[in-house]
């Protein structure tokens, strides 16, 4: 603090010889760190200390310019030898310091320029203190201070520097202490110098209040050894909360060292300049941290102060698993464009997404099923009968297979959407609803049922197959219960053949039972109740006699007609055998099809398109034509033999459109190659079994010529296993192998030969169901049952050739079994190489 102006009053030659003299920098700057016990400039009254002897120190007391007093003490007796002079202050408390730091600001008068001085004369004053726990008035004792240390002056004048005004202020620090009683006092002597003591500082140092990484840490006393630290935990500040504990160390010079951990803002509190702010309105910070307020996500709002989280609009939601930076969002629209479609057993239900999503991600579908009557205001839930695949709710894709439906059956199914905020909504959930009839392609119910026999535990049922099946009936299902606990519990079991025998009944015990038909177009409904009450011991005895008697006649009756069978196949095989030899190809066309295309009665067979003269009559017979506008190629996913293989979706009037495979037939084609082409579509159009691959159409009236048929979406058997190898259970593996001999056996009851059954050759759909393809080298199996077609030239699958057709190029429903084995053997391994690396030479050695 410069500016600071003192009196100055100096002694020379045994006189005094006032100055008023003004020092820059008089008043020094004090640290924060300082605690200050005295300070000779700032006190205003006298200061009151005492001097010994009187006629030692004097007192010299002015006031500055601005009126503020200027305590001064000079001595100044260097012309007297032998001097002693004490001057003591007041007593000083310590507070809670230990050690205590005096500064002196004085000037010193250089003995060499004082004439005639005594040899006495000295350029140094002593520094020293008491202890005391209080103030006292006791005679002073020079014996009772202990001396701290001799002050000298680094700048001293002369009288040069009288005359120019110019003085020299020294300034010294010293330490005291330890200190351990309550206060002390400090005393100096002169021992024969020419001083002024211009102003003294009593003070100790602290480390100050300081706040560091949002933690406060108090005004703290350093340790006397200075080589110490002192540790000082920190509290957060308002609103802030520990992360790792704060700590700092108090060094001995009153300065913080070593910060270590810190504290957070809280939630709804961010830091600004040292301290938490609370987050303003519109703003909010879900997480303590020392990241700054965020604004509120769309669609939600805050009005108030310090929010960790912001509140939706209405209308508006937030899942318990969003994080509060996430928008809110709301529940999706109804689903639209609800479609379906009967494929064989199954309804499929396909719909479009929402028109709104809600703005969320997370969407699932449920489908409720009902059923109503004519009156559509009364429905009822279906109930456990229908299955969903995968499920019926949860769905995330926009589709899902009914099975198990029951014929003359209006369902109404309605399609919700959902999302993660759905149930927080008070509002119903949105859906779509579509009614399906199912009594279009269902067969009729079963009839009459009768009871053939009954026992104690068993009883013997039989029936009319349907009068409409309108497909090829797989089964009957047999429900039953006892008639006392009706529809408490029911038992069910099936039957291939309109006949069944149901055991492990209870004795004199009347049955209730239902019977309904499956067929590949789906279930027929149940049939009414037919009640049937099972035998006593007395009507097993009579069963016993009666069965003894069928099995009698039946043996009689079965021998009889073993004979009459063996002599009609004798003489028709030789009749047909000289036909065959003496027939045409047009006559031998002529006389499949008026039979209808019928080997035995119910039963189709296959007609060679290579009876036919012009094989575009074939064609035109068992292919439908379709219109190329309806036929939309979308990109290409393979190459045949006689052209690019594309995929695309075909349009049927009042249908939707459904994803389909085409096959095109190259540009420059011969003739030859165009009725080899179209020679696979003549015979595909023939079968109708749903693991057989369905023939959609052909286009032969434009370029390019087509064959088009239904889209499997995972493509070949053999490559879709190698890419899922180990994906399945074996369970599902058979399933696929079931499928593929379900479709040999339908070719092989329709007089057909395949000749190249492998893995490559079956394709497979979304719903992992294998159909068999690929019929380029195909030929008709004979009416004759040991006939099999045989070839010369052309190429032959080694690996899955049975031994005789490599050896005699003959082929029969007997080497499409030998193929089939190897399909297993390729299903069970994932597509592995039948043989694994022998050569082809090796395998026919193998085999033969």
């Amino acid at each position: 603090m410069g500016g600071c102006e003192v009196r100055e009053f100096l002694l020379q030659f045994g006189f005094f010889l006032p100055l008023l003299t003004a020092w820059p920098g008089y008043c020094s700057h004090v640290s924060n760190n300082q605690v200050v016990l005295l300070d000779t400039t700032t006190v205003l009254g006298e200061l009151g200390w005492k001097t010994y002897p009187l006629n030692g120190w004097d007192a010299i007391t002015e006031m500055d310019e601005h009126n503020r007093p200027i305590h001064t003490y000079q001595v100044c007796n260097v012309m007297e030898p032998n001097q002693n002079n004490w001057l003591r202050t007041n007593w000083i408390s310590r507070d809670a310091a230990q050690k205590i730091y005096v500064e002196m600001k004085f000037t010193l008068r250089d003995c060499n320029s004082i004439p005639w001085v005594l040899g006495t004369c000295k350029e140094t004053f002593n520094l020293y203190y008491v202890e005391s726990d209080e103030s006292h008035g006791i005679k002073f004792k020079p014996s009772q201070y202990t001396k701290i240390d001799t002050i000298a002056a680094d700048e001293s004048f002369t009288q040069m520097d009288l005359g120019d005004r110019i003085l020299k202020l020294n300034t010294e620090i010293r330490e005291v202490g330890p200190i351990e009683r309550k206060g002390f006092y400090l005393a100096f002597q002169d021992i024969g110098a020419c001083i002024a003591l211009v102003s003294v500082r009593v003070f100790y140092k602290k480390c100050p209040f300081t706040v560091r990484n949002l933690a406060m840490f108090p005004d703290t006393i350093p340790r006397v050894d200075s080589s110490s630290l002192v540790e000082v935990r920190g509290s957060c500040v308002k609103s802030a909360e520990e992360r790792d504990t704060p700590k700092l160390y108090c060094g001995a010079d009153g300065d913080w060292l070593v910060p270590l951990g810190r504290c957070i803002c809280s939630t709804g509190y961010e830091e600004v300049e040292g301290s938490c702010h609370a987050c303003r309105p519109g703003f909010y910070k879900a997480f303590a941290g020392n990241t700054k307020c965020s604004k509120c996500p769309p669609h939600s709002l805050t009005y108030m102060e310090a929010t960790s989280i912001c509140q939706c609009e209405k209308g508006y939601f937030r899942a318990e698993k969003d994080p509060p930076s996430m928008a809110c969002t709301r529940p999706p629209s109804a689903p639209r464009n609800v479609v379906f479609n009967i494929n064989e057993t199954a309804l499929i239900l396909e719909w479009s997404p929402p028109s709104d999503t809600g703005g969320r991600k997370d969407l699932t579908y449920s489908v409720i099923c009902k059923k109503c009557g004519l009156d559509t205001s009364q429905c009822e839930d279906c109930g456990g009968g229908l299955r969903f695949i995968p499920r019926h709710t949860g769905l995330i894709n926009n589709s899902v297979i009914v099975l198990d439906f029951v014929s003359h059956v209006n369902y109404t199914f309605e399609i919700e959407a959902m999302n993660g905020v759905s149930e927080l909504s008070f509002s119903p959930k949105p859906f779509t609803a579509i009614t399906v009839t199912t009594d279009q392609d269902a067969p009729s119910l079963i009839g009459m049922v009768r009871k053939d026999w009954a026992s104690q535990n068993s009883i013997a049922l039989s029936w009319q197959a349907p009068a409409f099946s309108n497909g090829a009936i797989l089964d009957y299902e047999i429900k039953y219960y006892e008639k006392e606990h009706e529809q408490l519990t029911y038992s069910s079991t099936r039957s291939k053949a309109p006949s069944v025998i149901i055991t492990g009944l209870k004795p004199a015990t009347k049955y209730i039972f239902h019977i309904r038909v499956r067929t590949t177009t789906g279930y027929s409904g149940y049939s009414q109740k037919f009640e049937f009450e099972t035998g006593d011991e007395t009507s097993d005895m009579a069963a016993e006699q009666g069965q003894i008697l069928v099995i009698a006649t039946a043996a009689v009756g079965g021998f009889t007609l073993l004979v009459i069978l063996t002599l009609f196949f004798l003489i028709t095989g030789r009749c047909q055998w000289y036909i065959k030899a003496k027939m045409k190809s047009e006559e031998k066309r002529r006389n499949h099809l008026q039979n209808g295309h019928l080997r035995f009665p119910g039963i189709k067979t296959y007609i060679d398109p290579d009876t036919y003269e012009d094989p575009s009559l074939a064609v035109h017979e068992f292919a439908k034509e379709i219109d190329p506008s309806r036929i939309r190629i979308e990109r290409v996913i393979g190459a045949g033999e006689f052209g690019e293989v594309c995929s695309g979706r075909l349009k049927t009037p009042g249908k939707r459109e459904i994803p389909v495979a085409i096959k095109t037939l190259k540009g420059g084609h011969m003739d030859r190659q165009r009725r080899d082409f179209l020679r696979e579509a003549s015979i595909m159009g023939q079968f109708d079994h749903p693991n057989i691959i369905r023939l959609e159409g052909v286009v032969t009236k434009s370029r390019p010529v087509m064959i088009v048929v239904e889209y499997m979406e995972n493509g070949s058997l053999d490559s879709f296993l190698r890419k899922h190898d180990g994906h399945f259970t074996v369970i599902q593996l058979v399933g696929m192998l079931r499928g593929i001999a379900s479709g040999m056996k339908y070719l092989s009851d329709m007089g057909y030969v395949h000749r190249d059954l492998a893995a490559r050759n079956i394709l497979v759909n979304s719903n992992l169901v294998c159909k068999v393809s690929d019929f380029g080298l195909s030929r008709v199996l004979e009416d004759d049952p040991e006939a099999a077609y045989t070839t010369t030239g052309g190429k032959i699958p080694i690996r899955w050739t049975a031994p005789e057709a490599i050896a005699y190029r003959k082929f029969s429903s007997a080497s499409d079994a030998w193929s089939y084995g190897i399909v297993m053997w390729e299903v069970m391994s994932y597509g592995e190489r039948p043989y694994w690396e022998m050569s082809n030479q090796d395998v026919s050695a193998a085999n033969s």
